[in-house]
């Protein structure tokens, strides 16, 4: 299939506009394909030749203006439109088109609990070609009114209010202009939620199955939804643009949520079967927020190109932490912004894949380049790059500028430039050269405190000095605590106590800046974590941080604490072993659920599973079931369910012997509680099979007790984690050659697969992850692909050999480019766990 190049793109945009699409969906022809009939109002500028996208699985139709044309015309996803007058036209197109089930195009799921069928779009970047025939990029907005046949008893959403016509007939209200990508639709036997807010009907949707959970949750997600709208509303000056706002949970969604117009769409893990930590319903609520800003920032106004698409997710990843903090009661999500979703970026900007916040349109020459740039940078550095400039520009400024923005661009498109010169209306800043040093350069600076005693004449009394040295090219405005020991007073022994707080322009003019009063405890750069750059503290501090972590007040300083370690580990010059042993230290004082959860998964997922060399790995495991013992010990008293609940999860995965994993599971509760929901009793088969301490007949009977698309995907990880040459065989042939498992069946079964500990068993599969990967990315596509390079990736085989086999493997010209890029990330990572495992501390 041919991917859009941003030349044909620029190119078709001058031929023609797109009026209208009218579509027809029939849902009701199968289980393989279903019926699509689209009829596309354009108008040619000029007299030349273009072409219409569609991936059908029958073309059985086409006629433009009246005239049959020949379907076997059609070359792989391209129609060729020759010799088109200037003036209006109209383009039929009739076709049979298969159902996916890899969350691409019109996804379908049988869900196992009840049988009940249900069916959602995903059209993001390319995929609208798989539902219907259209003129697809960006810029080529259009409307679209959409009829759907569908079974009896199902109900359709749509972009707007969906009404039922007819015997399983339904009309979708036509949108406004919006761009092909953002079109949706979503039939089944939903169970749903209704409401009104503003004028406008709200709806919650999901499977039947997961009604009762939906029902406990509704009000918390309509709460969370309308306190957003209003706040959104004083924020902007344009209102709502849309009908109504529906938000569909689905079932296996390959992203967290996507943004579109009038009918969001949610991986439905977010409706809650088994209970949560308070930061992972603070995380959905998130989600919530960010795919709110997209109504304005990418639906109301849309990017030209897909060079641009850093600035949706950017805009909405910021929006959607500031407005959550300053409307709902979770007035801490900087600070799971800060220990969760930062290092996402740093990580990302590290690698030799990484890239500008705002690439060079050449740098996305065409679609496939476009996709490999959904990552860290795009979302957390990007908005983290939006959080400076607002405290740089100042948010009266800021918002002054994006309300210009969305004014002079609604429904239609913009650029990075635009965005910028709307900015730049705003305020006497120059907006123009900041955005030259923040959004078009690569790589993460580095801010070392040097704290001296002054060099130079200074006043009466004592006094210190601090000079920031920067390695990196960006300006940085940033926020400088000092902490001073709290010994005998009402703080208690070890307590640290705020000293003084001042704000800080890097660079500066070179001098450094003296301060009065004695040296303190702790000198902490970037308090508030108002920008994107990683820190170190100087000697002294460091070790105050090291003893007193848990005794600073503010949950955010502990975290760009919490965060320096983690990027000296990974940069190896802090020993993992420190690290582990100040989280043994700090985290049973620990008041933070986000700060808890997140160092608890850097020590167990990357410390313990890949820079701890095998022979260590008990030792750290060990501390790691010791901390998690403490946690449970402290929350006895019911306090801290969310920390007792995280507390619980990490002593299950990283237990080494399987007696109380399984006197927990034949009980069916952890002595004082949490008793096991379907979550944890997976989670303690699936440790348990990796210990080689279950079997087959176990894992069966946990699957008849809970027959849940989740009981299935919980199943397939547990039998792909078993210690045994059979298990390991029948997984791989199902994951490699057998095209049959849905994206998330796949995902659950890679996940399982490589365990750290079963090095001899899993040693052959290394080489054959390779060439078994190319090949099926090249069957089954960019999204099966990702999964493949994410999670099937041997990620626990740390040696110079596999860093070899791999990078040969990246010379192959049959990698698509999606696992080309994958592969490349995965291979940076292994070449980093190698070196820590090798830097002598």
């Amino acid at each position: 299939m041919s991917v859009l190049t941003r030349d044909e793109a620029q190119t078709r945009a001058q031929i023609i506009d797109v009026e209208r699409y009218t579509i027809a969906l029939d849902l009701t022809t199968g289980e393989e394909t279903f019926d699509s009939r689209a009829v596309i109002r354009f108008t040619a500028h000029a007299a030349g030749d273009t072409f219409v996208e569609v991936k059908p699985a029958t073309l059985r139709s086409i006629a433009l203006d009246g005239q049959p044309l020949d379907p076997a015309l059609l070359d792989g996803n391209r129609y060729p439109l020759t010799g088109l007058t200037p003036g209006p036209h109209e383009l039929h197109v009739d076709a049979a088109m298969s159902y996916s089930r890899t969350g691409e195009g019109m996804h379908r799921f049988t869900d196992p609990a009840d049988g009940e069928t249900y069916l959602y779009t995903q059209l993001f970047m390319e995929d609208v070609q798989r539902v219907f025939a259209a003129f697809d990029q960006p810029d080529l907005k259009s409307v679209f009114a959409i009829d759907v046949t569908a079974p009896e008893g199902w109900t359709v959403l749509g972009n707007g209010v969906a009404e039922r016509t007819g015997d399983g007939r339904w009309g979708i209200a036509p949108t406004p202009l919006i761009s092909t990508y953002l079109v949706a639709v979503a039939a089944g036997p939903w169970h749903s939620v209704t409401t009104e807010h503003a004028g406008l009907p709200f709806g919650l949707h999901c499977r039947r199955s997961l009604a009762p959970h939906l029902d406990a949750d509704a009000e918390e997600i309509l709460s969370i939804t309308r306190a957003c709208f209003d706040r959104y509303h004083e924020k902007f000056d344009e209102p709502y643009p849309f009908d109504s706002y529906d938000q569909a949970f689905v079932p296996e969604f390959n992203a967290g949520a996507m943004e579109n117009p009038g009918l969001v769409t949610f991986r439905d893990e977010f409706i809650y079967r088994s209970a949560v930590t308070d930061t992972e319903r603070q995380t959905r609520a998130m989600v919530v927020s960010h795919e709110m800003a997209h109504m304005w920032f990418g639906d109301l106004v849309t990017l030209s190109w897909w060079d641009d698409i850093w600035l949706n997710e950017s805009f909405a990843e910021y929006m959607g932490y500031q407005t959550l903090t300053e409307a709902t009661a979770f007035t801490d999500t900087w600070v799971e912004f800060g220990v969760t979703r930062k290092g996402w970026g740093y990580d990302a900007d590290q690698r030799p894949s990484t890239h500008p916040v705002a690439p060079d349109p050449d740098a996305v020459p065409d679609t496939a380049s476009a996709l490999l740039n959904f990552d860290g940078i795009s979302y957390a550095k990007g908005a983290s790059a939006l959080r400076q400039l607002v405290a740089w520009l100042g948010e009266k400024d800021f918002l002054a500028g994006i309300n210009t923005h969305f004014a002079r661009h609604k429904f239609a498109n913009a650029t990075l430039a635009d965005f910028i010169d709307n900015l730049a209306s705003a305020t006497d800043r120059d907006v123009h050269a900041w955005a030259e040093q923040w959004l078009r350069t690569t790589g993460v600076d580095t801010l070392t405190a040097d704290v001296h005693e002054p060099t130079g004449p200074t006043e009466a009394g004592q006094s210190w000095a601090l000079a920031v040295e920067r390695a990196g090219s960006r300006p940085h405005r940033i926020t400088v605590s000092t902490f001073d020991h709290a010994l005998n007073t009402q703080a208690g022994p070890g307590h640290l106590a705020p000293r003084d707080r001042f704000e800080l322009d890097v660079p500066g003019d070179g001098t450094p800046l003296v301060r009065t009063g004695r040296r303190p405890a702790l000198v902490v750069l970037n308090d508030g974590d108002l920008t994107y750059a990683k820190i170190r503290l100087d000697a002294a501090s460091w070790d105050t941080a090291l003893t007193h972590l848990s005794a600073i007040p503010d949950a955010l300083t502990r975290a760009v604490i919490w965060n320096a370690a983690r990027d000296m580990v990974r940069d190896g010059e802090l020993d993992p072993a420190r690290y582990l042993t100040a989280a043994r230290t700090h985290l049973p004082y620990e008041s933070d659920l986000a700060l808890v959860q997140g160092v608890l998964s850097f020590a167990d997922g990357q410390i313990a599973a890949r820079y701890t060399a095998p022979e260590t790995r008990p030792a750290a495991l060990a501390t790691l079931t010791s901390l998690c013992r403490d946690l449970i010990r402290r929350t006895e008293d019911g306090s801290h369910p969310g920390l007792r609940l995280t507390a619980v999860r990490h002593f299950i995965d990283a237990a080494t012997q399987p007696d109380t994993l399984q006197a927990w599971l034949t009980e069916g509760t952890v002595h004082g509680g949490p008793e096991l929901d379907p979550e944890l009793r997976w989670r303690i088969l699936t440790r348990l099979a990796a210990l080689g301490a279950t079997d087959e007949t176990a894992i069966a009977a946990e699957l008849a007790e809970d027959p849940s698309a989740t009981g299935r995907e919980g199943a397939a990880r547990c039998r792909a984690a078993l210690p045994t040459p059979e298990a390991k065989a029948a997984a791989w042939h199902a994951m490699f050659g057998d095209d049959t498992l849905s994206n998330y069946l796949f995902t659950a079964t890679a996940q399982g697969f490589w365990q750290p500990g079963q090095d001899e068993l899993l040693s052959a599969y290394v080489d054959r992850f390779y060439p078994d990967a190319t090949a099926l990315a090249a069957r089954r596509g960019p999204a099966i692909a990702e999964a493949a390079g994410r999670y099937a990736f041997p990620a626990y085989a740390i040696d110079p050999e596999s860093l070899a086999t791999g990078t040969r493997a990246l010379k192959d010209p049959a990698l698509i480019p999606a696992l080309r890029r994958k592969l490349a990330d995965q291979l940076d990572d292994l070449r980093r766990a190698l070196a820590v495992r090798t830097t002598e501390h």
